[in-house]
């Protein structure tokens, strides 16, 4: 079996959403098929294929090498959240971390629905987008709380 640092970009993208780079209805296809994902594990491998297929090569696959999967996973999201914060500070010249903490939740909600064998597979696309949804803006949610809030 292929990893994702084994595949070329092109051939990532293709794998993930069926359509090449730049093809016209790419964004649509990621987010149809994010949002219907069966859990937050699959959303995430819809999501944004050409920044996953960056992190998956260059930082999951070096965590793997020393840290069990869910560790590298976390870890992972942790600096694509960090990559977020930078953005961030290149554009208002500071940072709250926000992304760091709210990257963290993500994480944390894709390990416990792997732990749990979480799956709507079974249930409507409307059922899966509704989780998605309220799985992106919970954890969104508790992060500004945590933040700005607390």
């Amino acid at each position: 079996m292929k990893t994702s640092h084994s595949y070329s970009l092109n051939d990532y993208v293709i794998r993930r959403n069926g359509l090449p780079l730049g093809a016209s209805g790419s964004l649509t296809k990621m987010l149809r098929c994010s949002f219907t994902a069966p859990s937050p594990r699959i959303f995430w491998q819809y999501w944004n294929p050409i920044f996953g297929y960056y992190l998956g090569k260059y930082v999951f696959t070096n965590f793997r090498k020393i840290l069990p999967s869910s560790l590298s996973i976390i870890f992972t999201f942790i600096v694509s959240g960090m990559i977020h914060d930078l953005v961030t500070i290149a554009v208002k010249g500071y940072t709250s971390f926000f992304f760091s903490l709210f990257f963290l939740l993500l994480s944390m909600v894709v390990i416990l629905g792997e732990f749990a064998n979480f799956n709507l597979s079974k249930y409507s696309k409307a059922v899966r987008i509704t989780f998605n949804l309220f799985y992106l803006i919970s954890s969104f949610s508790i992060t500004y709380y945590l933040i700005y809030l607390f």
